[in-house]
């Protein structure tokens, strides 16, 4: 199952929640009214909808089956056109969007070669996206005057679907709900080289405002293999980089005991897990790869498949 949080072009001022549905979004809290069973689970927010736990997707995947058997029984509203749809980041209110760093070894030896970075962390780092940095599939991102060098980082997110507290390793994969993808925009100009001594988490310094987000959740039953996701990122429809999430160094057994005994996690908090090798820094020619205006970038999960596309503009 797909989960999304959209508006439509034509209602710009409602906010719903969705799940794919033959290229289409269907609005579940429409959708379950349509069933008639008068049970009333699913608000209009997807961490509430995470919030039900597995009663709550269950719920979403029987409302999703009624309206693929009664689709001509909904009006446009209820089933609406991916083209007929603002996407908004899937889940635009997360208590908590923390990004793992320095996750991918080809990307630690990108870094190293460019003096970002000088040795390996001996445990899980991250620092704190804000909500306020993201936006969803589709939106123009702007690339700020100050900025000169802004990198792409395609990442694998997990999406959290029961709260966490002191977890055990052998239990973490039981708390994701699903996964998204998030391009972690960097701005490469003011990209720190060290976080000060022994500190675990920092604010995130080299991001600009927008963090492009989704435009699904996909649920952890089309997931065969989290690590063995193939991620690529394409400018103007010529690849730049294809990774598989393998290469990276801390895996959920790792992030979510970690950051568990730090602090509880909250369904619909999200995990980052880092960029992989391929981004531009790490190349030669890294000044005339950088993200210009105009340029459309497009992160990618070859499978399950899904594509995040946002075009850069000026200011």
């Amino acid at each position: 199952m797909r989960l999304a949080t959209y508006t439509l072009l034509s209602d710009p001022d409602t906010v719903r929640i969705g799940a794919q549905l033959d290229g289409k979004l269907l609005d579940l809290v429409a959708g379950e009214r349509a069933l008639g069973d008068g049970k009333n689970m699913i608000l209009a927010s997807m961490k509430s909808l995470l919030a039900l736990g597995e009663p709550g997707l269950a719920r979403a995947r029987a409302v999703l089956e009624h309206a693929r058997g009664n689709a001509g029984r909904l009006d446009g509203k209820a089933l609406a056109p991916e083209s007929e749809v603002r996407f908004l980041p899937p889940i635009p209110d997360a208590d908590k969007f923390l990004c793992v760093g320095k996750n991918y070894r080809t990307h630690l030896e990108e870094l190293r070669k460019n003096d970002l970075i000088k040795e390996m962390p001996g445990e899980p780092t991250g620092f704190i996206k804000l909500n306020s940095c993201l936006t969803g599939h589709g939106a123009d991102v702007p690339r700020r005057e100050t900025v000169n060098r802004l990198d792409y980082e395609p990442e694998l997110v997990f999406v959290l679907g029961k709260t966490a507290r002191h977890a055990k390793r052998e239990d973490a994969a039981s708390y994701i709900a699903g996964i998204t993808i998030l391009n972690d925009l960097t701005c490469r100009d003011t990209q720190k080289a060290e976080v000060a001594s022994g500190s675990r988490f920092w604010t995130s310094k080299n991001s600009p405002s927008f963090g492009p987000l989704g435009p699904y959740i996909i649920t952890m039953d089309e997931v065969p293999d989290p690590y063995d996701i193939w991620v690529t990122c394409s400018v103007n429809g010529v690849q730049r980089m294809r990774v598989n999430t393998n290469d990276q160094i801390w895996k959920l057994p790792d992030i979510i005991p970690h950051f568990s005994r730090l602090l509880d996690l909250q369904p619909g908090d999200m995990f980052a897990t880092g960029a992989p090798g391929g981004v531009a820094v790490g190349k030669a020619d890294a000044e005339a790869l950088y993200l210009k205006p105009g340029d459309v970038v497009e992160c990618a999960f070859e499978k399950p498949a899904m594509v995040l596309r946002n075009r850069i503009v000026a200011p």
